[in-house]
């Protein structure tokens, strides 16, 4: 299962990388335009962070799907590394992904809020869909079922296409949607660094410490450091 970090902030997304098994990065128009910075040399420097193999997904902004292909090839042919389009499942999204899945240009669909729209997308050939569990909630829905159904269908009917749910408020919907069966999650760096948030974590840490310490003091620890 993919663990991807849904940000364009490079600070968190260095030291996430450096500390966690991290698959990739995510970005939308908006997380970009939260850096105030010029987008190609973010995402450039984004990509020297993560390395040339861990893939970088890259929205499109255009409308109309020749504009979007255009756009994906532009962005394919600047940016280094794995690069994956991040295309919305408008009616235009979709004719787009079919003409890029024609090019080897991978593809991620976004905005997607029913089975419908992933099936849609996976029989175009997009590579990923990205259900956006936690909006899907606030309209009054199941995001987490959603996301279950979507894998449900890919795996019945032999759909390549892999689920990559987003939009998570808390760590709790991560874990109901790892146990539905998603191939992977893209998420904020709070919620991934949260995963390893539990008290007992760092209380049991300090005991087994202090007793070795209580036993063997303070010279045993610089021994072990110089070994």
């Amino acid at each position: 299962m993919q663990l991807v970090i849904d940000s364009a902030n490079i600070e968190k997304i260095r030291k996430l990388n450096e500390y966690y098994p991290i698959d990739g990065v995510t970005t939308n128009p908006s997380i970009i335009v939260k850096e105030q910075k010029p987008f190609l040399p973010l995402l450039k420097e984004i990509r020297s962070v993560i390395g040339e193999e861990k893939e970088l997904f890259v929205q499109a902004l255009a409308e109309k799907a020749e504009d979007i292909v255009k756009e994906a090839r532009y962005l394919r042919n600047t940016l280094s590394g794995n690069v994956v389009i991040k295309v919305p499942v408008t009616k235009e999204g979709i004719k787009a992904i079919n003409q890029l899945k024609v090019e080897g240009i991978p593809t991620l669909a976004t905005t997607v809020y029913t089975p419908m729209n992933a099936f849609l997308a996976a029989k175009a050939g997009a590579d990923y869909v990205a259900p956006y569990v936690n909006r899907i909630d606030n309209l009054s829905g199941n995001g987490v079922n959603v996301v279950s159904e979507i894998t449900q269908i890919f795996l019945r009917h032999n759909l390549s296409c892999k689920v990559l749910a987003a939009s998570f408020k808390n760590v709790q919907q991560i874990h109901n949607v790892c146990l539905a069966g998603v191939h992977g999650v893209t998420t904020a760096p709070e919620l991934i660094e949260e995963m390893i948030g539990h008290p007992s974590i760092e209380a049991n840490v300090k005991q087994f410490k202090k007793e070795w310490l209580d036993l063997y003091g303070e010279e045993s620890m610089n021994l072990i450091s110089t070994k």
